[in-house]
């Protein structure tokens, strides 16, 4: 457990961060969604605490081969994601009756590789207690992960939401944690920013060519996957997720209907009638905490027609189109 020490010197990461106020003076800023204003770090726009949190896995993260990582732009489905793939991987160690989900949240049982790697002593004991595959997310764009992580052959899987629906769910999910101080933030705010690419982790269209090249570059290293896919037919999309992840499915699970059983469980009407999703607080940092009842909504498809003009529509189509040729 000496890899973190190796890669991360404390003392060199806390000179690093007395630099950060002077950094984000240097970089362009856009109004915020849920802090007054991003900053655009390496052509992606972050909040100042993300902008720390990617420096910290640069500087700090190795992946091992073992290693599972589901990455997401965010209102991607992560919440639901994180759920399936932890079932699936550890469906041989829990029964459905007494399954961690039924007392944990999904961001207990996969955390955030950027919340996680902030305190060495937690990483270390996170990698102890998921042995001998350790499972993570991350909203970090692909250009930006270190090179390790896939020269470690991890495995990455990557989901990809349709771009309407993921405003729509963003500017929610913002809304409802977007501090009273701010001024009050319309759906045409959150679309005017979006379409130019600035939101968190953002432009969404660059985040998503990322991980697509990644996979088309290396299909056994990371797959990528849509989120109307896995609502659409769970038990195919899951079955090939098993596969990928080397841990596929054997006859007798089959017969047993375990995959139909991992849907269940794992169904956005069965977490969010759960009292552990609608209590508790997820503190992803210091400075950013957040209530459980707000990572699950509605889970549709579609969604967006209840919120967007049709002309808002089109232009988010066309953008899609010319980012997006050939993907979608």
């Amino acid at each position: 457990m000496d890899m973190l020490r190796s890669h991360c010197s404390q003392r060199e990461y806390n000179k690093d961060d007395q630099n950060d106020s002077d950094m984000l003076t240097s970089l362009s800023k856009e109004k915020g969604w849920i802090t007054e204003h991003l900053y655009q770090y390496k052509s992606f726009w972050f909040s100042p605490a993300a902008i720390e949190g990617v420096k910290r896995v640069q500087q700090c993260f190795k992946s091992q081969p073992t290693d599972i990582l589901l990455a997401t732009f965010p209102k991607s489905g992560t919440t639901w994601f994180k759920a399936l793939i932890f079932s699936l991987m550890n469906r041989d160690r829990f029964d459905f009756s007494s399954h961690p989900l039924l007392t944990k949240g999904p961001h207990d049982c996969i955390p955030f590789l950027e919340s996680v790697i902030q305190d060495e002593a937690s990483y270390q004991d996170y990698q102890i207690s998921c042995s001998p595959r350790c499972l993570l997310a991350t909203h970090i764009p692909y250009s930006l992960l270190r090179a390790s992580v896939m020269s470690s052959g991890c495995k990455i899987v990557y989901v990809y939401r349709e771009t309407k629906d993921v405003l729509v769910s963003n500017w929610h999910y913002m809304k409802k944690i977007r501090p009273k101080e701010l001024p009050s933030f319309p759906i045409e705010d959150a679309f005017d920013l979006f379409r130019k690419g600035v939101s968190h982790f953002g432009p969404f269209w660059d985040h998503v060519l990322g991980y697509w090249k990644a996979s088309l570059e290396n299909p056994d290293k990371v797959l990528f996957l849509t989120y109307e896919d896995m609502k659409k037919d769970p038990v195919v999309c899951i079955t090939k997720l098993a596969k990928f992840l080397d841990k596929p499915f054997s006859l007798e699970e089959e017969r047993e209907e375990v995959v139909q059983e991992i849907v269940r469980i794992c169904s956005f009407e069965n977490l969010s009638s759960l009292e552990v999703n609608q209590t508790g607080v997820q503190h992803f940092s210091p400075q950013f905490s957040v209530e459980n009842r707000h990572f699950l909504r509605k889970g549709q498809v579609g969604d967006w027609r209840n919120h967007l003009t049709l002309e808002m529509a089109e232009q988010l189509d066309e953008i899609t189109r010319q980012k997006l040729c050939g993907l979608v």
